[in-house]
């Protein structure tokens, strides 16, 4: 009997450990504020304190204009961390430190205007446009390939340049793949991820997941979750439908009030410093959906790791030194 028991026992362990094997490790990420000056591991290690097990490296190209469509990335201007030497630099500073990387370049345009609402009229701005993009995203797909970088980003919140053009779209895409081999995301705005035509050219549907929550000065957590039920039954049914497994490429609050009423925006003088909205939110995101089977993890916008930064980020998105640090650190650390 005892060896019958032992024998059932060691059988069931081993099952165990192999269904636990086959579960996929959840992206628990954190974005990187491109840094102005050089940075070494000190600069890495609270990304990891955090329990993260990805982090995301951000370089800028810059337009003019929504209706100017030269897109202008210079290598010897701009931060250190934007500049190829320096995304070299930062990707192996997060390897040393077994932190997995998702590479996204991303357009900054003139004032702070919307990606998503590139206008463009002519054909031949449109070409300019999509000759300046491609030399740009594929500058950094050949840093990716060569650095081993896990996790490719092929365009951030692009709208109408992602309606308008499709078919420029599917051959970037089949010309990312001819040369990298890792996985592929896009990442779509919270109000746009369901018109996004190509989710099945990729390994993600990658979606910036700044949802309204709540009209609250501060969240309550019944609230935030009531808020999620709604978004849970649309991005679960996108999943099941593309067959492919949801990416939050960024999300994030401010530290503000009413942090949950729009997400995007950050606060301005007329509201106050709230740490505890931004903790909710946090808390009340983790326990509706970080364990739906759906869900594939995400990138938290965003962490500094330079001190000359910090000025001013009391209301802001990043959570470091704020209530919310703790409920990311055990929440990361419980999947």
């Amino acid at each position: 009997m005892r060896a019958i028991v032992v024998i059932l026992t060691l059988v069931i362990t081993l099952s165990c450990e192999n269904l636990e094997s086959q579960v996929p490790e959840k992206i628990n990420g954190i974005t990187l504020v491109a840094t102005n000056n050089p940075i070494d591991s000190i600069a890495i290690t609270p990304i990891v304190n955090f329990n993260a097990n990805y982090a995301v490296i951000v370089p800028y190209a810059w337009m003019k204009s929504l209706e100017e469509p030269q897109i202008y990335y210079d290598e010897n201007r701009g931060d250190w961390g934007e500049k190829p030497h320096g995304v070299k630099k930062t990707n192996a500073l997060m390897k040393e430190q077994q932190l997995k990387v998702l590479l996204k370049p991303q357009l900054w345009i003139g004032r702070g205007a919307y990606t998503g609402d590139i206008n463009l009229i002519s054909e031949a701005d449109w070409s300019i446009l999509e000759q300046t993009y491609t030399d740009y995203i594929m500058r950094f797909v050949h840093i990716a390939v060569q650095e081993n970088i896990e996790m490719f980003c092929i365009g951030t919140e692009l709208d109408s340049f992602v309606k308008q053009r499709p078919a420029y779209w599917d051959q970037l895409i089949k010309d990312i793949r001819e040369i990298y081999k890792g996985k592929l995301t896009y990442a779509a705005n919270w109000d746009n991820y369901d018109q996004v035509h190509f989710w099945e050219q990729l390994d993600f549907i990658g979606v910036d997941a700044y949802f309204p929550m709540s009209e609250e000065k501060t969240p309550s957590l019944a609230s935030i979750k009531a808020s999620w039920e709604k978004w849970k039954v649309d991005l679960s049914s996108l999943s099941r439908n593309r067959n492919k497994k949801i990416l939050f490429t960024e999300y994030g609050y401010i530290s503000a009030d009413y942090a949950g009423k729009e997400p995007w925006k950050n606060a301005g003088d007329d509201r106050a410093v709230n740490q505890q909205a931004q903790a909710n939110l946090f808390k009340g995101l983790y326990e509706s959906i970080w364990n739906e089977e759906w869900m594939a993890g995400g990138f938290i916008w965003k962490y500094h790791a330079e001190q000359s930064r910090w000025r001013g980020f009391e209301k802001r998105f990043t959570p470091q030194d704020k209530m919310a640090q703790e409920v990311i650190i055990k929440a990361y650390g419980s999947y």
